[in-house]
């Protein structure tokens, strides 16, 4: 019995090769993307899911890493916080006396932050960069887009910033909070 072929019909290597090239590698890309995309959706959402509130974290902002121990250890719980740094006006943050003093210190310092929170944010992040022993270059890099940012909200209007004031304002920011802050 003799087999006939039909010339037009592909080979099955070729017809692989074609479903490679074209239709087939595309369903296989769209496959292997479905997957990734709810691995990426399922991440997001057990990170969001942990309960950390904004609250937790500027409550603890600035504070030396003895006050923001866990249980169990010889740290002051933040809920014992000194007398007169509970209350206050509805919106406002609290701040401990050291918070207190390097606010202070800025002000005298000729530094106008945007906010307090921010100027709590920027000092934060410069004890946390010398806590982690990065050199000052490393400091001065992580810092200075954020004081940046606050010289510009400070500014009125869209008036280019003077040369040289980010710098001076980032050295005043990373002098004060190094001294009074971390």
């Amino acid at each position: 019995m003799d087999v006939v072929r039909d010339e037009g019909a592909p080979t099955a290597g070729a017809s692989r090769r074609w479903c490679e090239l074209h239709r087939c590698s595309r369903l296989r890309s769209t496959g292997a993307a479905l997957p990734m995309s709810l691995v990426v959706a399922f991440a997001a959402l057990s990170v969001s899911a942990c309960g950390m509130s904004g609250e937790d974290v500027i409550a603890t902002m600035g504070l030396p890493t003895s006050a923001t121990a866990g249980p169990g250890s010889d740290a002051q719980a933040i809920s014992q916080m000194p007398p007169g740094q509970t209350g206050g006006v509805a919106g406002a943050i609290q701040v401990t006396p050291k918070q207190r003093a390097y606010l202070d210190a800025l002000t005298r310092g000729g530094v106008d932050p945007s906010s307090e929170l921010t100027a709590l944010s920027i000092g934060s992040y410069v004890c946390q960069a010398h806590a982690a022993h990065q050199s000052d270059q490393a400091v001065w890099d992580f810092v200075v887009p954020m004081v940046r940012d606050d010289v510009r909200d400070s500014t009125p209007g869209s008036e280019p910033l003077p040369a040289g004031q980010v710098d001076s304002v980032t050295a005043d920011y990373i002098r004060i909070a190094t001294d009074r802050l971390c």
